[in-house]
């Protein structure tokens, strides 16, 4: 019981067990090492005989290394020079790795005498460089060894030993589930032995880098190994034999529970034990009979289900020795690359394949002994080539009890993958791109270590044979694997979640998002699964709402179509009456289903194979009638309340109704074909459809100040008896209501007293414009603003439609008659010629108001264009006077001013020449009218233009000095003196109105003499004017150009000199209340 390993203490409890049942069993237990007192009790009080050896004295000397400028390297160093000058002898000196050899190792060569051998000693190192150490030598010799040489073998000629206290011991850990190799101080027993191997041939020195404190504070013994490794291999074996629970089993030292927990954890990864019952499974009985390591067992085990037994075998073999490749320390370069040609780019293990292969067939090829010296050429230790091959035949032969046989031909290096897999589980890693490790089991981090072929592809997914920590966690034997492998093997362990159930229209069934984990490592982190086999109740109702309920399906059952059309009949009904009360709730339409759809049916799959047979005997079971979705009665609504079209002269639109307060389109929205949009007018709308317009009248009323309001209550009253007497859409539905509140509730209502803002938006209608495909380009509540936003493809729809009818680049009447209206289909339009500048075009406009407009200034550019310029005949006759007002012009140049007033006349020539022409005589006959008569009506204009320019310059000449004293009304001013003298102004006023500028100028005038001796009056005209201006600007947003509303500007002009320029007369009557009748009159 040497070194107290796992199959010791084992045996030890099994041996407890029997000599209770035989008593004459004698049993002794020899060791240098253990604890005897505490074998004695457990043993019950067997005797203690010590047999002292005949070692010679050893001497003992402390040397702590207490200085911080010196490490242990150096600390050695000190401590084998002081024991050269001791005396002849070798010393031993103990560390920790190779790695802290090899250090030591360096630095003393280069500091001990000529003639000294320095040689490690390690179990990686050759056999012949292990044989060194036993070898005769003249001189010195310092062995560096681990603690193989502590109790396994002894080295001869030792007279010193060195101590540094440390060695790596073996401890499994709690929290990785892995090996680790930490550098941990010795016991007192560990370094009574270390002592004691210097004096075996001679009274010896035994130097410790380390205080006597110290080792008197550490434990007297080391920890036996089943108090620090995995106990799966113990406990298989166990359960295996019947010997009850690991807990009871009498053991030297009992293991932590912990650490049985952690062996049974094993067992239940490698599905060799049932974790309900803790009892051994069919695998679980396979693996203990095979001699090797429960993880490798399962290996060879997974191998038969896949059919690669060969080489698995091998391989797990393999893993159960010492690497037979050996590294010797100063050829490891030419050893890597004699190794090298058996390596796999995928895979650590398959090169033991390839090694194997190659050394059968050496062997077959070669004597024993020409094959013993291949493998020392070759840097392959022989006895462990031996021992691979004796524990394969040893496996082999275990096959036949368990019945398993080699498959024959070559097997697929996935298959082989795959059954490694199977032991190998927690030993996956996934790579972590950023922290450049891979993530293990359990939140573990680990790397491949550098030897590895893998070390610098560094794969994605990968699994490690073996997982050892020293300065950080190491995975050796790796290869490269699919992680869809993992799901395969180790179903049994991986844990599923499901995430986010929904119903997917296109696979016709209930889906979620799957994240699939072993150990904490995502293996899946999101997939999409059919829920119906996860969780089929939660399916089929899912399923039951989603396609059949809500109608979120793609099938062509008949039901389900007339079941979907006889609901939106009835959803129809609810949105026109804007209630919620009629269509009965989703709930009860669920329970229809539920109660006759079987509760296997999880999705439209399973619902197709259901419904193919039913169909058959009952061909109604799922079809609605009126009464299965109508909760309420609902008669009251009528077709006329709530039409389907509205009907606009020769225009038929489709309404829709929408209850769904709180959006854009909640009420009636009509549908407007872009093609007819030109044509659509906003009168009537403002009526509403008569189901909802006893409501809209209602909420006008409530709009009202409440001066006004309280004398229309109530409302709801006041709006019957209102409608009952009006005709609808015979006028402005403002304008009628107006007349009647006046007429029979004496109360005078102004246009600006309705407050639109409080009506609700469902009873103002929505406009929605619409392409040929019934696609939405516009939407809104204000249907001159659709328009405009629109104008640009209403044209081009126009000139699509008529394409034979448009010209451009025309400058003379080659275009015949011209058309007053063209039609193509649904679409209207209205040619005009149009002004391009240069030249004039035809061009299809969208109603008659932009017609007239636009041909007026087409003929006038047209006139100019064949009409000789008057230019040259007039400059001659000019005064001096109109010479200098023409150099005044603020605007633009005299040549321009002279164009302005060109135009001017044009346009009061063509006035009285009856308008413009239509066809190419009435414009010869207008052209020839007008050359008569341009050079005397250009004359006239320029006259009076002049007088304007140069009243003009005397207002803006007298506003500069008040500018200072009176701001807000000399900016009131100057924006009136912009207005009226602009660029262009003669033809924007028109001939007939010339004389009119001068008058407003006057005025003007007459206020700048006024303003000074009463500015706070000025101030209140200021303010009445902005309202009226205010109001004004709002109504050109709110309706089309027209005569009438240009009128209304000069209105406001006449206004002024009410305000300003008293006792000046105004043209007619005027106020501030005129003014915004005369605005009431051209609102729709």
């Amino acid at each position: 019981a040497h070194e107290r390993s796992l199959n010791i203490d084992f045996l030890l409890g099994l041996l407890t067990q029997l000599l209770a049942r035989r008593p004459d069993l004698k049993l002794v237990i020899t060791s240098a090492t253990i604890d005897p007192q505490r074998f004695a009790d457990h043993f019950g009080g067997a005797p203690v005989l010590e047999v002292s050896g005949r070692s010679f004295p050893v001497e003992v000397r402390y040397r702590p290394i207490v200085d911080d400028d010196v490490d242990q390297v150096q600390a050695i160093v000190q401590a084998v020079d002081e024991l050269s000058a001791e005396g002849r002898g070798d010393v031993l000196v103990f560390l920790s790795g190779e790695r802290e050899i090899r250090d030591t190792a360096e630095a003393l060569r280069g500091s001990v005498p000529e003639g000294t051998e320095v040689l490690p000693l390690f179990a990686r190192l050759s056999a012949a460089e292990q044989h060194r150490v036993f070898a005769p030598h003249p001189g010195r010799r310092v062995v560096l060894a681990t603690n193989v040489a502590e109790t396994s073998l002894t080295v001869p000629g030792i007279r010193y030993v060195v101590d540094p206290g440390t060695a790596r011991i073996s401890r499994y850990s709690q929290r990785t589930k892995v090996q680790r190799l930490p550098i941990e101080a010795i016991s007192q027993a560990s370094a009574t032995q270390r002592a004691g191997r210097c004096g075996r041939v001679a009274p010896g020195i035994c130097i410790r880098l380390y205080e006597e404190e110290d080792l008197l504070a550490r434990p007297l013994f080391t920890d036996p190994e089943i108090l620090r490794t995995n106990l799966a291999s113990v406990i298989l074996q166990m359960t295996a034999l019947g010997l009850g629970e690991v807990e009871d089993f009498p053991f030297v030292d009992p293991p932590d529970r912990r650490s049985v927990k952690d062996g049974v954890d094993l067992l239940v990864e490698l599905g060799a034990l049932d974790p309900h019952a803790r009892r051994l499974t069919k695998v679980g009985h396979s693996l203990a009979q095979l001699p090797i390591d429960p993880r490798l067992g399962r290996m060879v085990l997974e191998a038969d289900r896949q059919g690669c037994v060969r080489d698995v075998l091998v391989i797990a073999a393999a893993l159960s020795i010492q690497d037979p490749r050996e590294r010797p320390q100063d050829k490891q370069q030419q050893a890597a690359e004699l190794h090298k040609r058996f390596d796999d780019e995928t895979s650590d293990l398959l090169a033991y394949l390839n090694l194997w292969r190659y050394l059968q067939e050496q062997q077959k090829a070669l004597s024993s002994s020409a094959f013993r010296r291949m493998c020392r050429k070759e840097m392959l230790n022989y006895l462990r080539v031996r021992e691979w091959q004796d524990l394969h035949s040893q496996l082999r032969r275990s096959l036949r009890t368990l019945q398993l046989s080699l498959d024959a031909a070559p097997t697929n290096p996935d298959a082989v993958h795959m059954a490694l897999l199977a032991g190998l589980l927690s030993h996956v890693g996934l790579r972590d791109a950023e922290r450049r490790d891979y993530l293990g089991a359990r939140g573990a981090r680990w790397s491949i270590v550098p030897s590895s072929s893998l070390a610098r592809k560094a794969p994605r997914w990968v699994m490690a044979a073996e997982l050892v920590e020293t300065n950080r966690m190491w995975g050796r034997g790796v290869a490269r694997i699919d992680p869809a492998w993992i799901e395969r093997v180790g179903a049994h362990l991986v844990k599923r979640q499901y995430s986010e159930p929904h119903w997917e229209r296109k696979q016709a069934s209930v889906v979620a998002f799957e994240r699939v984990t072993l150990y904490g490592i995502p293996v899946v982190a999101q997939r999409k699964v059919h829920f119906g086999r996860i969780a089929p109740v939660l399916s089929r109702e899912m399923f039951l709402r989603s396609a059949l309920v809500e109608g979120d399906w793609d099938t062509r059952h008949e039901f389900f179509a007339a079941n979907r059309a006889l609901l939106e009949d009835v959803e129809e009904l609810e949105h026109r009456a804007r209630r919620r009360d009629i269509v009965v709730d989703d709930q009860t339409l669920f329970d229809f289903y539920d109660a006759r759809v079987p509760q296997d049916v999880v999705s439209g799959a399973h619902f197709d194979a259901w419904w193919k047979k039913a169909r058959r005997e009952t061909p109604d079971l799922l079809t609605f009638t009126m009464a299965d979705l109508v909760s309420d009665d609902a008669d009251v609504l009528s077709a006329l309340d709530h039409p389907d079209v509205w009907v606009q002269g020769d225009l038929t639109l489709p309404l829709t109704y929408q209850f769904e307060p709180g959006s854009d389109a909640d009420g009636v929205t009509v549908h407007i074909p872009l093609t007819v949009l030109n044509r659509v007018s906003p009168e009537g709308f403002d009526w509403q459809v008569p189901g909802l317009r006893q409501e809209l009248v209602t909420a006008l009323i409530k709009s009202l100040p409440k001066p006004l309001r309280v004398r229309c209550v109530p409302a709801p009253d006041t709006a019957a008896a209102v409608l009952a007497v009006v005709e609808p859409r015979s006028r402005p539905l403002l304008d009628a209501l107006e007349t009647e509140l006046l007429n029979t509730r004496r109360v005078d209502i102004r246009a600006e007293d309705w407050d639109w803002s409080k009506v609700p938006a469902h009873l103002r209608m929505t406009f929605r414009v619409e392409d040929e495909r019934g696609r939405t380009l516009a939407e809104g509540k204000d249907l001159q603003a659709l328009k405009a936003q629109l104008r640009p493809k209403v044209q081009q729809a126009l000139s699509s439609a008529s394409p034979s009818v448009e010209r451009s680049g025309l400058t003379s009447w080659d275009v015949g008659d011209l058309p007053r209206e063209v039609v193509s289909g649904a679409v209207r339009g209205f040619p005009a010629l149009v002004d391009e500048g240069t030249s004039v075009a035809v061009r299809v406009l969208g109603s008659p108001a932009e017609q007239a407009a636009a041909h007026w200034k087409g003929v006038r550019r047209l006139l100019q264009l064949t009409t000789p310029s008057p230019a040259k005949a007039i400059s001659g006759r000019l005064t001096n006077a109109q010479k200098l007002a023409l150099t005044r012009n603020p605007h633009g140049t005299p040549a321009q001013v002279f164009d302005d007033c060109t135009t001017c006349a044009l346009d009061a020539l063509m006035a009285s020449a009856g308008g413009p022409a239509w066809d190419a005589a009435g414009f010869e006959k207008l052209r020839d009218a007008v050359r008569a008569d341009l050079v005397p009506a250009v004359e006239q204009v320029l006259a009076q233009v002049t007088e304007v320019l140069a009243a003009s310059a005397a207002v803006a000449s007298r506003l500069a000095a008040e500018r200072r004293a009176l701001p807000e009304s000399a900016a009131d001013i100057t924006g009136q003196l912009a207005a009226l003298v602009g660029p262009g102004f003669a033809t924007a006023t028109g001939r007939a109105r010339l004389p009119d500028l001068l008058r407003y100028l006057k005025a003007l005038d007459v206020r700048l003499d006024k303003l000074a001796a009463d500015p706070g009056r000025d101030r209140l005209g200021v303010a009445t004017v902005a309202r009226v201006a205010a109001e004004l600007d709002d109504l050109r947003r709110k309706v089309p150009p027209s005569r009438e509303l240009d009128e209304l500007r000069w209105m406001v002009e006449e206004l002024r000199i009410g305000l300003f320029a008293q006792p000046m007369r105004t043209r007619y009557p005027v106020s501030e209340k005129r003014v915004y009748k005369a605005m009431d009159a051209l609102l729709p």
